[in-house]
């Protein structure tokens, strides 16, 4: 076993030093290869031959790699603090860069949608195109969706000046907030990070306090919160569906993973139709628990009333000698997250709270932030978002322009590396009621990446009407909690203070009808999961 401590990340393979003579070489390079590409706009014509084509495909997807590394380099420093003054105003500098070199290079991308069918099917037959075809069929898919140049340029310069600044200041705020927690007469100073772990607390009168805490922190500026979120759903709503003439808002989203819109229909009505099924379950919890009446603060109780500790070195200990049972090789590629000092695992104040895995190049171990607390779900965490960095380092041979998979199927290997945690927990586990408490936390796992994030974009759409309609805070939090009481049905009782839950969530602030990929994700790995335990190792 070898020793692993909670630390900071290094992002000097992005970029060595944020100022001075690396910053100064990383952005010379960025203005040569951009200022290179410009000079290739006049040789743009439908008569360009296959092999000039592959050529300039690689001079682009060299301006976006020079650009991805200094503007990857400071969304990573700022999510170490949000409220690190140097790393914000670099953000926004980079932000800024990033947004004016797009718009340089944007002509090649314009042109090439703009191809018609048949001048653009002799191109994509070139056999030296590899797989950069995949890339331009996709660009092709947004044909209809396609601005003109100064309409794209201005959207761009909008989005960096406008939404995402919003989005940064959500972030600033909500990332700022301190928690307080009595628990065992002691009072405690908590992150977000930290009071999560209480919802899964043995007793109920803590979890329900942890709840009402997160809520009452949240709703102090849930007038602010709300504000920046219809912000975020008009200018989604006005860019895709009436600039782009998307036929709803999520079907821009759809395009985007390469999902068709019957595809998402038929999850989130299935999702819906089979609510009752996790509702028998939690019905079956409460007795087990002595709960009756169950409340929604515990969805997430242990069946065991131990709340077992896992010290940091042991869980990545146990995560990695889990990959390596299922494959050697998958345990090799997680390691190089930590060999590579590209984790992020320490709990601190002003960090992003929540996990996420952020793959920037190929040819570059992914970068993973975690708030590691020592709880079990934390290792379940552990595994999820080294799940992601196994997925981005197998796809290393692929280019920049590929590599990155879409939202559903990036939630695959994530969700396939708990299973493998999991099932190893249960082979090693004798105990009949410490392994009854691991399947029913697997089931409780199934129901928040399945049904709750269905149920997230299903008021998602309801809330963009709303919005649309003009209706107030406390309409929209009513609404919540009439889609929680759709979810659960007459299994639990809900309290009031849960209409806030909708504002904590930050993909809807972050990545509109993002979550969806959670319950695509978690219902395929599934079907692969039962594949491997009939195949065995051939799988």
């Amino acid at each position: 076993m070898q020793t692993f401590e909670q630390t900071r990340w290094s992002l000097t393979d992005l970029l060595e030093a944020p100022s001075g003579a690396p910053l100064e070489n990383a952005l010379a390079e960025i203005e040569k290869r951009t200022a290179d590409f410009e000079t290739r706009r006049e040789r743009l014509s439908p008569q360009i031959s296959q092999d000039e084509f592959v050529e300039l495909v690689r001079a682009y997807e060299g301006v976006i790699a020079s650009v991805s590394q200094v503007a990857a380099h400071s969304e990573l420093w700022f999510t170490e603090n949000t409220q690190d003054q140097n790393a914000l105003s670099f953000k926004s500098r980079m932000e800024q860069l990033a947004a004016e070199v797009t718009n340089r290079v944007l002509f090649f991308t314009l042109w090439w949608k703009g191809l018609d069918d048949a001048d653009a099917a002799r191109l994509m037959a070139s056999p030296n195109l590899g797989d950069y075809r995949y890339f331009l069929e996709s660009e092709r898919r947004f044909k209809p969706h396609t601005l003109s140049e100064p309409e794209e340029k201005l959207i761009n310069l909008k989005d960096v000046n406008g939404i995402r600044g919003l989005v940064t200041i959500y972030d600033m705020i909500t990332n700022k907030y301190v928690f307080t927690l009595q628990v065992d007469g002691e009072t405690k100073k908590l992150t977000l990070g930290e009071l999560t772990n209480y919802f899964r607390h043995p007793l109920p009168e803590v979890r329900a306090s942890a709840y009402s805490e997160l809520y009452r922190v949240y709703a102090e500026d849930g007038a602010v919160l709300a504000q920046i979120y219809a912000n975020r759903v008009n200018d989604w709503k006005s860019e895709q569906v009436q600039l782009r003439h998307f036929s709803s808002p999520l079907a821009a989203r759809n395009l985007s993973n390469d999902i068709p819109d019957a595809a998402t229909e038929a999850l989130l009505s299935v999702c819906r139709a089979n609510a009752p099924l996790f509702q028998r379950y939690f019905k079956l919890k409460a007795k087990w628990l002595g709960l009756i009446p169950m409340r929604r603060s515990d969805v997430y109780a242990p069946l065991a009333r131990v709340d077992k500790d896992y010290a940091y070195s042991d869980a990545v200990n146990l995560v990695l000698e889990s990959f390596s049972q299922f494959s050697p090789r998958v345990a090799d590629e997680a390691l190089k997250v930590f060999t590579d000092r590209h984790i992020d695992s320490e709990v601190r104040p002003g960090k992003r709270s929540g996990a996420f895995c952020a793959s920037i190049l190929p040819q570059l171990t992914p970068f993973v932030l975690v708030n590691y607390t020592s709880k079990a779900r934390d290792v379940s965490t552990l595994a999820h978002e080294l799940g992601h960095a196994i997925h981005s380092l197998l796809a290393r041979e692929h280019s920049l322009l590929t590599f990155h998979s879409g939202l559903p199927m990036a939630e695959t290997a994530s969700v396939f590396a708990e299973m493998i945690l999991n099932e190893r927990l249960l082979k090693e586990e004798s105990d009949p009621l410490v392994r009854r408490d691991i399947l029913a936390r697997t089931i409780d796992d199934a129901y928040a990446t399945v049904m709750r994030q269905s149920f997230f974009v299903i008021h998602e759409r309801e809330a963009y009407k709303a919005i649309e309609q003009g209706k107030t805070l406390d309409e929209l939090n009513a609404m919540y909690l009439e889609n929680l009481r759709e979810q659960f049905g007459d299994a639990l009782e809900i309290a009031d203070e849960f209409k806030w839950e909708w504002i904590v969530i930050p993909h809807f602030f972050h990545a509109p009808f993002y979550t969806y990929a959670y319950s695509f994700g978690q219902l395929l790995t599934l079907s692969l999961y039962q594949r491997y335990r009939e195949q065995g190792q051939s799988f």
